[in-house]
Order: structure tokens, then sequence, then C-alpha cells
């Protein structure tokens, strides 16, 4: 641009020029300016400086604008005041600051420059700070100082600070300026305070749709839904921030209805156009109530209005799909527009969808395709392979994260502990409790109540009970509920009782999976007073409803002490209809005490909830045999035949360096089998030297007496304990799992083994926990 001498001769004429050029924001007419101010010797003049200065700075050419103010000769407090403000637009906080601790005569635009630039750039302490300082040297905070300190305060929650601005705010008589009140406002919602920002809100004579806006997120935010939709209601006008967070809130507070009704009338009776934010919340509120139907509208008016899907509107999408059964639908979405904005929550509602069908292979495509996995992502990936029973690949997906992925936190933990517990390898779980030690996690309560349940399950009760006592100053009712459940399974049901009675002197409230644990502990010890005691406990002072879990534990009570007439009247008396487990337990409790009446009628009831049980059918048919009613027993297992109902095969497996190894009955696949038949027939003859006596009434079919003697010596547990005998060294404890209840001649056998080989063997069966050692069982042979 050419600038003739004749047209120049004014300062107010460049200063002219300068102030249309910065409106304009035309940054090349700076230097031409400059170069022609110099030629006319004007660049003497602080004012043209300064307006130059301002062009430079706010153009972006903080260096041009720091030289022209080195070169002047005269600087005023608006020269100093226009260099800081160039920094801290720029968010150059620390030279900001040096040049603020430079400048002779600090004004209020000085600190207020320097309080903005702190504010924007999210360093709120040192807003803070900046502001206590101004006070200090005693100059006048301006509305615009106040707002932005206040917007600090909001940010940190400083409401001490926040407090004395109020005071400000009065002092100067700001409080009728709209920002200063919507700041304060602002404040005092984000700590939550109800009571003062609903003082402020009513003492305002202006109130902006900011104003309205602010106490309607606030309403919602405190759960109190009834007076956001009061205030919304009496808004003249609205925006579509107003809409936003009355849909928002619903949405959060689960009146996903609601949020559909009121986006409804945003569409019908408003000239306002959903946005990003309106649409990812309506999305989610179709995601909760699995309306596949209007969510499909929805995305086919984001379609229609070519509206930009990426980010929370695309998670929304996918999430919404995803849950409400249009998991291929989702999958699409995904295909079309990447994995690059894909959050958890999208994640995690896909993971769900694939675990539901079984299918688990495509998200973990989607896993391994995303850019940035979080420790929630991780997590979800491992509990989807758990919830689909993939624990080799959720431990092979756990060691992935211990080396390359983000600290497993308290919930990834307490998931892989799952899986420990679940596959009983307490190997596995001590490497667990070695990492959440490590992290520190290990002092988390949920880890803590984890870890009781791990070491229970694996047959470790002393770890479980050191776990127990570490966590002593923070238990909750699932501390000392694991602990009592885990003491009854171990047989130690005096312990357990004792416990459950600790924790009631210290008022913790039971709840309904403790009292399933005492009863299961009563139950256990044979303590049948104690059992109907608390029983009576838990409905008359806890309030505590009973459940088909607990009248089940009271029928087993009675049923294993032998009072099956009790047991069949307490199930005939139930204000519910008893389930299978209230009539299969009546049922093995007859074929225990051969009670063939009763286990007639337990077996017709169980089968007309449950026609195809095969525990009934072998159930009855072993109460037949154990009588003596061999043709009875054949006919019933006919008739099992006959409607194709498969007997549930027994199994007992072991771990060993990591392997589980799986035995049946009379097992011929496992490829050391001669050395397992080998020392089981050595055991077999020395523990008959020493006085045992093969139970050949367990086996429930009539034959003679040496093939009975040999089927009992190939039972699935004998040969895991000759498998383990064999693999491990001297003083070993031998951990066997069984997935049916222990026999009687395994039980008795098992005692014997444990003397002759010096070993402890622990036994967890469907049941319970046997801790057979030195000839004894834990269970003092009730069970």
């Amino acid at each position: 641009m050419e600038i003739s001498p004749s047209s120049s001769s004014s300062s107010d004429f460049y200063a002219f020029l300068l102030q249309t050029s910065l409106k304009s924001k035309d940054q090349s007419m700076g230097k031409p300016i400059h170069a022609q101010m110099i030629k006319l010797g004007l660049n003497f003049s602080v004012y043209l400086m300064n307006n130059l200065m301002n062009l430079y700075a706010n153009s972006g050419y903080i260096i041009d604008a720091h030289d022209l103010f080195d070169e002047m000769p005269v600087k005023s407090t608006f020269s100093w005041n226009t260099i800081l403000s160039g920094y801290a637009k720029l968010g150059k906080m620390g030279k900001a600051r040096r040049l603020f601790d430079e400048i002779p005569d600090r004004d209020s635009v000085s600190w207020t420059t320097m309080i903005v630039g702190y504010n924007r750039m999210g360093l709120f302490e040192s807003a803070i700070k900046m502001f206590v300082e101004m006070v200090k040297d005693k100059v006048t905070p301006t509305q615009f100082t106040i707002t932005n300190v206040l917007s600090s305060c909001a940010a940190l929650g400083a409401l001490g600070i926040g407090r004395k601005a109020h005071s400000f705010i009065v002092k100067l008589g700001l409080s009728g300026y709209i920002p200063v009140g919507n700041s304060l406002l602002n404040m005092y919602a984000k700590a939550g305070d109800l009571v003062m920002a609903q003082i402020i809100f009513d003492r305002m004579r202006l109130r902006s749709i900011s104003s309205w806006n602010i106490m309607i997120s606030l309403y919602m935010r405190c759960g109190r839904v009834d007076l956001a939709l009061a205030q919304f209601k009496q808004m003249n006008e609205r925006d579509i921030v107003t809409w936003n967070s009355m849909i928002a809130g619903y949405n959060q507070h689960g009146l996903d209805n609601e949020a559909l009704e009121l986006f409804s009338n945003l569409l019908q009776d408003s000239t306002l156009k959903p946005d990003r934010f309106t649409l990812a919340s309506i999305l989610s509120a179709c995601a909760n109530v699995e309306n596949l139907n209007l969510g499909k509208q929805i995305h086919g008016y984001i379609v229609r209005t070519e509206f930009d899907i990426s980010g929370a509107v695309q998670n929304a999408l996918i999430s919404m799909y995803a849950k409400s059964g249009g998991l291929e639908i989702a999958q699409r979405v995904v295909e079309q527009s990447g994995t690059s904005d894909l959050d958890v929550i999208a994640f995690t509602a896909l993971l769900d969808g694939y675990v539901k069908l079984g299918d688990i292979t495509p998200a973990r495509q989607i896993f391994d395709s995303l850019r940035d996995t979080d420790v929630v992502a991780w997590t979800a990936m491992i509990v989807g392979y758990i919830q689909n029973g993939l624990n080799d690949d959720a431990m092979e997906l756990f060691r992935k994260m211990a080396n390359e992925g983000p600290q497993p936190n308290s919930f990834t933990l307490a998931a892989m502990l799952s899986v420990s517990s679940g596959v009983a390898s307490l190997n596995h779980g001590k490497q667990i409790h070695a990492s959440a030690i490590r992290s520190g996690e290990d002092l988390s309560v949920s880890v803590g109540n984890a870890l009781i349940t791990m070491y229970a399950k694996t047959g470790s009760i002393n770890g479980a009970r050191k776990v127990f006592d570490l966590i002593c100053w923070k238990k909750d009712t699932v501390s000392w509920t694991s602990m009592i459940i885990a003491l009854a399974q171990h047989g130690l049901g005096e312990e357990a009782i004792e416990l459950f009675e600790k924790m009631l002197v210290l008022s913790i409230e039971p709840d309904h999976i403790t009292y399933v644990g005492v009863l299961s502990a009563c139950t256990h010890v044979g303590l049948v007073e104690q059992g109907q005691s608390y029983f009576n406990l838990m409905a008359r002072v806890h309030k505590i409803e009973p459940t088909l879990s607990h009248y089940a534990c009271m029928i087993d009570m009675y049923g294993r002490a032998g009072l099956l007439q009790e047991a069949f009247n307490f199930i005939e008396n139930m204000p519910v209809e008893p389930d299978v487990i209230a009539w299969g337990s009546l049922l093995s409790s007859c074929k225990v005490y051969k009670n063939v009446d009763l286990a007639k009628v337990a077996a017709e009831r169980l089968l007309l909830i449950q026609p195809d049980n095969s525990g009934a059918f072998s159930a009855l048919a072993n109460v037949y045999s154990a009588c003596g009613k061999w043709e009875d027993a054949a006919k019933t297992r006919k008739l099992m035949k006959d409607r194709g109902v498969k007997k549930e095969q027994g199994f007992s497996w072991l771990q060993i360096q990591n392997k589980v190894h799986v035995f049946g009955a009379e097992d011929g696949l496992h490829p050391q089998k001669d050395e397992i038949y080998k020392m089981m027939d050595k055991i077999w003859k020395e523990i008959k030297k020493m006085g045992f006596v093969p139970d050949t009434e367990s086996v429930l079919h009539d034959l003679d007496v040496e093939v009975k003697d040999k089927l009992l010596k190939y039972h699935s547990e004998k040969l895991a304990i000759a498998f383990g005998l064999i693999s491990t060294p001297e003083n070993t404890t031998l951990r066997i799992m069984k997935n049916l209840r222990v026999c009687n001649d395994c039980h008795t056998a098992i005692k014997f083994i444990s003397k002759v080989v010096g070993r402890e063997i622990i036994v967890r069966d469907v049941t319970r926990f046997h801790h057979f050692k030195d000839g004894f069982c834990s269970c003092r042979d009730y069970w």
C-alpha cells in the first residue's frame, strides 16, 4: 500500500489508519505505516507508537512489537500494558510476568491483564495469587478482573477467595452488572452451594439467559429436578444451552422418557436446532431405554441435516445401537467413522453387545485398533473375556497390560482375582496380589475383598485371614461378609459365627449375602437352633426379606442334621414357590439318610420344575440303590435314558506348574496314566494295611465286591491325588477341585492318604472345602 506524504502530515491520520487496520485485522498495514512514520519523524510520538505496537502485538508480530517497545525513548503505562497484553494473549505467561515485574507504575489494567492471562491458560492458582497481590497493593479491581478471578475460583473450588471477591463486588457496587452476577452464580454453583446461588439469583435485578441456565444446571446437579423444571417453565426466552441442561439433567438422573419428551418439544415448539450436546444426551437416553426405532429416527435426522457426528455424537450413536440391539449398525458406524475418536463408553457398549452374542473377537479387533487405550478400556476388555469364560485370554491380556499398557487399577485387579478364584489358581492369585502391592492398590477395599475371596476359593484360609486383618481399619460390609463366607466354606463355622457376632457389636449392618454366609456356617457345623435364631433375626431386626438363597440354607441345615421331615415342612410353608435348589437339597439329604418316600416326593417336585434335571434322576436312583431296591433304581435310570437326560460326569482337577490336569473316574486318557495307576495301587494297599475299609455301599450299582473295590480305587479325586504325589516335591500341599460332592469312600480314603504321605490335601467340592491332614478332616466328618 502506497501512502503519500501529503496525506500523512497529521499524527491523527496515522492513528486513525492504525486503529482501522487493527479493527479490520489487516496485518499487512503495520510495516508500511511504520516506515512512513519514521520518514516523517513521527516515531517519537508515544501515542502513535502505542497504537503501532498494539497493532503488531494483536497481529501476532510480538517480536516486532517488543523491538518497537525497546526503541521507545519514553514509555507510558499504556505502552507497558500493550506489550504485556501481547505476551499474555499468546499464553507466554513467564515472559509476561517478567515484564509485569518491571512496570514502574502498574495500574488496574496491568494486574487484570495478568489475571486474565493466567485464567485463560488454566493457571488458576496463579490468577488467584495475582488477585491477592493486587488487593494488597491497594489497586481497585474492575468488573473484568472480578469475573476472571471468580472463574479461577470456580475452577479450583476456592470459595474462600471467591467470597472475598464477592465482598469487593458489593463494596464497588458491581452487583448490578450481569457478567459479574453470572460469574458469582457460576462460582457458587460449581461449589454446589445451592443456598448462596439462590440468594444471588434472587437479588439480581437484571438476568440474562445464562443466569437462568446456571441455576437449572445447579438444580439438576443437586438432584432437584423439580426446581430445574420450574425454572425452565418460568423462562420467557431460552437458548439451546437451556434445553441441553434440562435434557442432559433428565438423562443423568435416569429420567430418560422425560428427556425424550422434552427433545420432541424442542423440535416441535422451538426455532432452535439441536447441537452436538443435545444429540449426545438424547442418544444416551435412547440407549438407556433401548429404544432402537427412536434412535434410528434421530440418526436419520443427523444424516438429513448433514450434522458432523465426530466425537461425542459418534460415540453416543455407537453406544445407542450397541445397547439397543443394533450391534451390526454400530459396527458399520465404527467402520465408516474409524476408531480415532472412539471413547471408552462406546467401546464398553460394543464390548457388552459382543459378550451377549458370545463373540468377543470383533471387540478385540476394535480394542487393538484404538489409538489411546486407557486403564478403563483395558479393564473392560479383560472383563469381557472373563464374562465369556475366556480366562486364559484374560490372563494373557493382563500380562500384556503389565508389560506395555497402563498401570492396572483396583477394578482390573479385582477382575483378575476373580479369574484366580474361578480356576482356583493360588499361584496366579499370589502374582496378582504382588502386582496390587507394587501399585499400592492392595489398600483398596475392593481389591482387599477380592483377595479374601481369592485366597478362600483357592484353599488358603490363612491367606484370607491375613488380608482381612490388614484391612481392619476400613472394612465394609462386603469385607466382613467375604470372610464369614470363607470361614463357612472351610468348615470353620464357629469362627464364622463369632466374626458375625463381632460385626453386629461394631454396628456394621449385615446385608442379605452376610446372612447367607452365617446360615451356611451354621449348616456346615450342624448348629440348627442357632441357624433358626439367625433366620428370625434377619427379618425381625435387620428387616431383610428372606430370599430363595436363605430358604435353601435352612432346608440344607435341616437335611444335613437328618431332620428331613422338618426340612419338608419348611418347604411346604415357604411364602415363595420352592425352586430347583430347595428340592435338590432335600433330595440330597434323603440320599444320605436313605429316605425313599421323601426322596420320591422331592424328585417329582424337582422334575416338574426342570424335567431334564439329571441330578434328580441320579439322586433318586442312588437312594433306591442305597436301600437295595435295584429294580426301582434300574427303572429310574432307564427312564432317564429314554428321556435323553445325560448324567453329569464327575471330574477332579489340579494345577501343576500353571497347567490344569483334569481326571474322570477310571481315567485312561492322561499321558502319565501308567505311573498314576501304579501310585494309586500302591497307596490303596498301604491305607488298607492301616485299617481303611472301602465303602462299597458308595457304589450304587448291583455289582460284585471286587468290582466295586476297583471302581472306588480309581475315583477322579483319588487319581488327581496320585498324579499330584508323583508330580510335586515331598511336603507340598495338594489342592484338588471337584465338580460334585465328594463321596463317603473318597472322604475316608483321603484321610488315610494324608497320614500315609505326610501331606496336607485340600479338596474343594461343590459345597465346601475339606482340609485333610494327619488322618483328619476339617469338616469333622459332618458334610
